[in-house]
């Protein structure tokens, strides 16, 4: 049990993770909350501006946007330069040609922006496996898949 409360406090042990939207959506679940909680309260987890965008998208109104604009303030930033979009141009590239590069363009933004800072992607999204066998990140599941 013991490894367990341990695990919680620092689930991700010293990385940080760029967190795309597919596990943010399912940070509610029963199965992840926890994790999801020590690693937010830990400030082990970053956002990219891809990311932000996509959540505020969801904003049912002006005050929803505000409320949640702050609390997307309050964690690490994976900022998207020159640099990552060149590293997601790269990774288009080398996915097209193995025929496999219908990706959103957000995943490949925030993959190559945690490859640029050396993170991780946390992800509930078969595409950041691919993007990983072209680009150095790892893979972080927030769940295995098929079981959220």
């Amino acid at each position: 049990m013991g490894r367990q409360v341990e695990r919680a406090e620092k689930p991700y042990g010293d990385r940080v993770v760029v967190v795309d939207k597919s596990a943010w959506e399912r940070a509610h679940h029963p199965h992840v909350r926890e994790e999801w909680t020590a690693a937010m309260l830990g400030r082990q987890m970053a956002l990219s501006s891809a990311t932000k965008l996509e959540i505020l998208y969801s904003a049912r109104s002006s005050e929803d946007f505000d409320r949640l604009a702050a609390a997307l303030d309050e964690l690490r930033h994976a900022p998207l330069d020159e640099g990552v979009a060149r590293t997601a141009r790269g990774a288009m590239r080398a996915l097209a040609r193995r025929a496999s590069h219908r990706i959103p363009i957000a995943d490949y933004l925030v993959a190559a922006s945690a490859q640029e800072r050396s993170l991780d992607v946390l992800h509930y999204d078969h595409h950041f496996d691919l993007l990983a066998e072209v680009l150095t990140f790892d893979s972080v599941w927030l769940a295995p898949p098929g079981t959220l």
